[in-house]
Parts: C-alpha cells; structure tokens; sequence
C-alpha cells in the first residue's frame, strides 16, 4: 500500500491536467492509466484535432505541457463558417476588431496528450502508473483506498477521468444522461491542392455532417457523420475510391484531396453525468461531461472542470479544511454545472436541428442561419466564447 493526497483513475488529457493542476498546489498526485507505459508516454495518431480556445492555451502553458507541443502542429484557426445545404448563405466569424489573429488553435489530440504526458513526468509530485487497471474503490472513514492490479493506493481525493463511458463513475453508482446521436464520425486528414486559408467548416449537408479542419501543411482534417454502417464501410474502403468519394461528399471545394492519415471511426454519444462528485470522489473531463463534437467545446471544458476542481480544492486547503473536502468537492460541482449544463442542452438541440432532414428542419436552419449572421451582437456573442481569453487562474 502506497500514500498520495490525490490518485487520479484515467491518464487521458483530463487526467494528466488535473494531476498537473494539483502537483502545483502542493499535494502529491497518481495516475493510473489502463493503456502501458510506452503508447501512453508517446501515443499514436487517433485522427481527432482539437479547437483550443485562448483560455485553454493559456492553461496548457501554465501547466508545462504546451512547450513540448512541436509549433508545426498548431495550425491557428482565422474564421470559421457553418453551411447548411448547397450553395445557401453561409454563417461566418473572424477576429476582426479583437487584436489576434486567430479565432484559436487546432492541435492534434496525440499532441496534446504527448506534451501534458511530458510536463507530468517532471513533475516530482506525480506518480504515473501505466498498464495498471482499477479493480475497485472503497471509502474508509476519511480515506479512499483505491485497489489496483500492483496493489493499493490511500488517498483523501479520488478523482475519475477514464473517459465517457466511464467505469469508475459506474463504479461509484453515480448514473448519466446518455444521449446516442445514433450516428458515428470518421476522421482522417486528407491532402489537397486548393488553400483551405485557415478556415474551418461546419457543412450540414443533406444526409451528412461534414466538417474541413484546416492543419498546417496543405491538409485539413475531415470529420465526416453518418450512420455507423456507413461510417464502417468508408473506413475500410479502398484508398483511390475512398478518396474520390470524399471529394464528391465535399462538393470538391478543395481540389483533389488524397489520404495522408489513418482512419478513425468513433460512435457520437453525448454524457452528462448525474453528480461531479461525493465524498472523497469527483469527475472530470469526459466521465463528467461527455459533449457532442459540433461546438468544439468539449475538450475545453474538460480542461476547464479540472482547473476548477484544483481552485476549489487549494481555496478548501486553505480555509483549513482537508484535500477532498466535501464542502470544496460541492463548490466545484455547482461551479462546474453552472457552466457545463446550458452548453450540453444547447449543443444536443443544435445537433439535433442540424442533422435531421426533414423539410421542415431543412427550412428552419436555412432561415436560422441568415438571420443569425445579420446579427452583429449575436455573432459577437459566439465569437468571444468560441475565442474565450480569459486568462487562466
């Protein structure tokens, strides 16, 4: 049996970041992670790019993990524009009149995953335990004894991070509003001989969801939404047809594109878990909140929700009160819900409204769209929480 204030379940972004955030505040931290040491410390390619906000870049430096990401991988985003149809007025947002040039930034998620790995293994405070899988969690008086496959682990915090579909919120009887989009997504990045200028897209298409994701290196990321059976079979199809394909579904507004990257396919499910925390527990990232891609705030409010829980809990410690206090786990909760909760309904509505074909919803978006780009205050609205410069706490 081993001693730590905190041991974290789940060494993905989430994870690693709050293990960081903690380290900071003085308490010494362990990560276990099911996946071995090696892929874990320098983990492959999985197709999905990340929008990162100003604030959660500022947060990624704070915590060390942004200097060990190579700048060839931060493709910086100058506008972004959502469609819906073909050939349908489009929904645009810039930087203009902010002083940056970029709306945020698009990295690869092994990247970001591989620099948080890089800082934490720095850090004297953080025990990283690769290839090590929870057997189970019991509380005893004010303990959390964490029982793994090498052992045990007492901590006063226990906090899940192991992701959506989550074992150890499960295991804590802590339920989740699961909503299954009934769709996959495929992504990959694809080479192409026209510019894309930085510009992401967000295409609702009739029967399809299509997003171009502009990365260094003449190549945008293509995220591609359809039901699984379909997403199945382009995953494994042929490469010259894969690529024609592709071409076609983007109305070849690209040029033409080839495959430069594995294929990744991942089942669209929305979670929101029922509590952040209890006694001696809490969630963050995904376990907690789970979103829908089509707003790009997921990972960021991942990252925001183990920031918050580190704040919480340092103000608890200084108040005198012991690490994983529930009092300071309660703050959190609220803290975080307040700003998760509008978010999660608004992203599930808008996926809805944007992915069904029905005339009518067809009719409602177009029309959404063309009066939501004629208001100035409305797109200034979106901007700022798609820019979020907030500096990080």
């Amino acid at each position: 049996m081993t001693y730590h204030d905190v041991t974290i379940m789940g060494g993905g972004p989430a994870g690693l970041a709050a293990a960081l955030s903690l380290e900071a505040r003085g308490l010494s931290v362990a990560v276990l992670e099911r996946t071995p040491q090696a892929p874990w410390a320098e983990p492959a390619f999985d197709g999905r790019e990340i929008a990162l906000t100003h604030h959660s870049v500022a947060v990624l430096k704070e915590l060390g993990a942004w200097a060990h990401i190579p700048e060839v991988a931060i493709s910086p985003l100058r506008e972004a524009r959502v469609e819906t149809g073909r050939g349908n007025h489009p929904l645009q947002f810039d930087t203009q009149g902010r002083g940056v040039d970029a709306l945020g930034y698009l990295v690869s998620n092994h990247c970001i995953r591989h620099g948080l790995y890089k800082a934490a293994s720095q850090r004297p405070g953080i025990s990283l335990l690769g290839g090590t899988a929870t057997r189970h969690i019991r509380r005893i008086g004010e303990d959390m004894v964490v029982v793994h496959e090498g052992g045990e682990i007492t901590s006063r915090l226990a906090i899940g991070a192991d992701g959506r579909f989550s074992q150890i919120r499960r295991s804590q009887r802590i339920g989740a509003i699961v909503h299954d989009f009934r769709r996959s997504m495929l992504v990959c990045r694809m080479a192409h001989e026209l510019p894309h200028h930085h510009v992401a897209t967000q295409w609702f298409d009739e029967g399809q969801t299509v997003a171009l994701l502009p990365v260094n290196g003449g190549a945008s990321s293509i995220v591609l939404t359809l039901p699984p059976e379909q997403i199945e079979r382009l995953r494994t199809l042929e490469r010259d047809a894969f690529n024609a394909e592709i071409m076609e579904r983007v109305g070849r507004r690209l040029g033409n594109m080839r495959l430069v990257s594995t294929r990744h396919a991942y089942p669209l499910r929305g979670v929101y878990a029922h509590r952040f925390a209890a006694p001696g527990f809490a969630l963050v990232g995904d376990a907690a909140v789970g979103m829908h891609p089509i707003t790009a705030h997921g990972f960021n409010l991942g990252l925001k929700g183990q920031e918050v829980l580190a704040q919480e809990v340092a103000a608890g410690m200084a108040r005198g009160e012991p690490v994983g206090s529930l009092p300071a786990l309660r703050r959190f909760e609220r803290r975080h819900r307040m700003e998760t909760a509008p978010l999660f309904a608004a992203t599930n509505g808008i996926a809805t409204l944007y992915t069904r074909d029905e005339p009518a919803f067809r009719v409602l978006r177009q029309a959404g769209l063309r009066v939501a780009d004629a208001l100035s205050p409305f797109k200034s609205v979106v901007t700022n929480m798609l820019m979020d410069r907030k500096t990080a706490s």
